[in-house]
C-alpha cells in the first residue's frame, strides 16, 4: 500500500495547537532557571528542541544531495523515498512558494517558514470542510463543502477520498490526519479560499473594465448564472444613476479643465444647473445604463469561450489565467460597445437643446462625421484594459493574501466588510493606473464634435496635455471620479444583495 504523509518523520513536526514546535520559547510564568521555559504552544523546551531536531531530520532526508539546500530534484527523490509521489508542477510550487531570497531552492529556515504558512492554510481548510465544528471531517461534510462548490460527488466517492486520508480506520479526519496527509503538498489554489475570495464584479464604479465574475458549475447548470448578472446589471444601473453627476462632472472636467479654465467640484456642478437646470446633472446617464446589459452579457459569454479556447477546464482559475481571458473578454466587449461610449461622452458634453435625444445624437455624428467617428480614443480605451484589469487583480490578490496571513484564523470567510475594502481599494488602483488613458479617450470622443478641429491622435493628444498642462494635466476629473467610488459601492452592493433575494439567488 502507499504510504501516506503520516511517517514517523514527518508526523507530528507541527504542534497541534498550529505552529511549529521549534518555535522561539517563552519563559514560563513563575519558572526558575531556565528549565520551566515553554514554547508558543505551552511545550516545554527540551520538546521544543525535539521538534526541532525531527525538522533537522526530516530536512536531511530530503536533502538528497547533502548541499545544506531543497531543490526540486531532492524534493522528487526525498518524497519518494517517503512513498510520497508529486508532479513537477507541484514541487516548483513548493518551491516557489517558500523561496524567499529566490536562489530557486529551500534552505533550513525557508523551509520551516514554509511549513508554518502552509500549515495555516491547510488549518483555515480544515475548519472549512468542518461543518459540525467538532474537529473531525466525515463524508458527508465533504459531500456538502465540494456541493458548495459546485461539484456534486457520491458518498462513496467522499468515502475513497477520506480512506486516502484516514490513519485509524474511523471513516473521519481529524486535524492531525488532515495535516500529515496534506503537509508537503502545494495548496496555493485552495477551492474554499477562492470561492469566499472571489473578486466579484457587482461593486460597479462605472468603469466596466473588470474581470468577469467566476460561476460554478452548478450555477451555471440551473441557471444561477443570468440571475446574478440581472443582479448585477440592477445594481450598476442604481448605482450609476445614484452618481450620475459626478460621473458628468467628470467628463467636463476631462474635456474642458486646463490651466487657464480651472474647475472645481463645486464650480462645474454650479455651471451645469445655470445652464441646464438640475436635470442636467444627468446627462448621458441614459445611455450609460442601457450600455449594461449588452456589455455584461457579451464580456460574460466571451469569457466562458475564451476560457475553453486557453484549453483550462479548471473550476478556478490562477491569476494569469484569469488576467488573459478577462482582458480578452474585455476588449471584446468593449469593441462592440463602443459606439455606445462614444454617444455617452456627446450626451454628457452637449448643451441645453442640441440634440433631442440619443438616437438624434447618433444620427447627427453619422451624417456630420462618418461612422468612423464612433470609434474615436478607441486604441487609448483598448490600451487601458491591461493596466487596469492587471492592477486590479493584482491588488485584490496582495490584500487577499494579506488579510489570510494576519487575521484569518478560525475560517477563510473575511466577511462582507473586508471583501467591500479589498474590491473598493484594488478598483481605485486600477483606475488610477488606466487614468490617463481614459482622459485622453474622452477628449478623442469629444474633439471630433469641434468644428474645425484638427485630427488629434493618441500621441499628439498625450504630448500636447504633457506640454500645455504638465503630468497632472493628464489626471483632470479625478476628484469627481474617486468621489463617487465608495458610494458607487454601497449602493451596488446593497441593490444587489436585495435583487438576489427576489431573484431567488442563494448567498455564496
Amino acid at each position: 500500500a502507499r504510504r501516506s504523509l503520516a511517517s514517523p518523520v514527518v508526523s507530528g513536526v507541527l504542534c497541534p495547537c498550529g505552529s511549529p514546535r521549534a518555535a522561539s520559547a517563552v519563559p514560563s510564568p513563575g519558572a526558575e532557571g531556565g528549565g520551566g521555559s515553554v514554547g508558543p504552544c505551552g511545550r516545554s523546551l527540551c520538546e521544543a528542541s525535539e521538534q526541532d531536531r525531527r525538522l533537522r531530520a526530516l530536512f536531511q532526508k530530503l536533502d538528497v544531495n547533502r548541499d545544506g539546500a531543497l531543490c526540486i530534484h531532492d524534493l522528487a527523490v526525498g518524497l519518494g523515498r517517503l512513498g510520497l509521489h508529486r508532479t513537477e508542477l507541484d514541487l516548483l510550487k513548493i518551491v516557489k512558494a517558500g523561496d524567499k531570497d529566490l536562489d530557486g531552492q529551500l534552505d533550513f529556515e525557508e523551509f520551516v517558514h514554509y511549513l508554518q504558512d502552509h500549515e495555516k492554510k491547510l488549518r483555515l481548510v480544515f475548519k472549512s470542510l468542518d461543518k459540525k465544528n467538532d474537529g473531525r471531517i466525515d463524508a458527508q461534510e465533504i459531500v456538502q463543502s465540494l456541493r458548495d462548490l459546485g461539484v456534486k460527488i457520491s458518498e462513496q466517492q467522499a468515502e475513497k477520498i477520506l480512506k486516502s486520508m484516514d490513519k485509524n480506520g474511523t471513516m473521519t479526519i481529524d486535524w492531525n490526519e488532515w495535516r500529515d496527509y496534506h503537509l508537503l503538498h502545494p495548496v496555493e489554489n485552495i477551492p474554499e479560499i477562492i470561492l469566499y475570495w472571489k473578486h466579484s464584479t457587482i461593486f460597479d464604479v462605472g468603469e466596466n473594465l473588470t474581470v468577469p465574475d467566476e460561476f460554478t458549475v452548478e450555477e451555471r447548470q440551473t441557471g444561477m448564472w443570468w440571475r446574478h448578472l440581472v443582479a448585477g446589471g440592477g445594481a450598476g444601473a442604481v448605482s450609476r444613476t445614484c452618481t450620475a453627476p459626478l460621473d458628468r462632472l467628470k467628463v467636463l472636467m476631462q474635456v474642458h479643465a486646463s490651466r487657464s479654465n480651472n474647475m472645481c467640484i463645486v464650480g462645474g456642478f454650479t455651471q451645469m444647473i445655470r445652464e441646464g437646470g438640475p436635470r442636467s446633472l444627468w446627462r448621458g446617464n441614459g445611455i450609460n445604463v442601457l450600455k449594461i446589459a449588452p456589455e455584461s452579457a457579451i464580456k460574460f459569454m466571451a469569457y466562458e469561450q475564451i476560457k475553453r479556447f486557453i484549453g483550462t477546464d479548471q473550476e478556478m482559475l490562477r491569476i494569469h489565467e484569469r488576467l488573459l481571458a478577462g482582458s480578452l473578454a474585455g476588449a471584446i466587449a468593449q469593441s462592440s460597445i463602443y459606439p455606445m461610449e462614444v454617444l455617452k461622452t456627446r450626451m454628457a458634453l452637449r448643451k441645453t437643446g442640441q440634440y433631442s435625444g440619443m438616437l438624434d445624437c447618433a444620427k447627427n455624428i453619422l451624417s456630420k462625421e462618418g461612422m468612423a467617428a464612433f470609434y474615436k480614443g478607441y486604441i487609448p480605451n483598448m490600451l487601458g484594459i491591461i493596466p487596469y484589469a492587471g492592477i486590479d487583480l493584482a491588488v485584490y490578490e496582495t490584500l487577499k493574501n494579506a488579510w489570510l496571513q494576519r487575521y484569518a484564523v478560525n475560517s477563510a470567510d473575511p466577511g462582507v466588510f473586508v471583501l467591500l475594502a479589498c474590491g473598493t481599494i484594488s478598483s481605485t488602483c486600477g483606475q488610477l493606473a488606466s487614468y490617463p488613458l481614459a482622459l485622453v479617450r474622452t477628449r478623442m470622443q469629444a474633439q471630433a464634435s469641434v468644428e474645425g478641429a484638427p485630427e488629434v491622435t493618441m500621441r499628439g493628444l498625450f504630448k500636447h496635455i504633457l506640454k500645455t498642462e504638465g503630468a497632472f494635466g493628464l489626471y483632470r476629473g479625478l476628484a469627481p471620479n474617486f468621489m463617487k467610488v465608495i458610494p458607487a459601492v454601497s449602493i451596488s452592493y446593497v441593490v444587489y444583495e436585495n435583487l438576489k433575494m427576489t431573484l431567488g439567488v442563494q448567498s455564496r
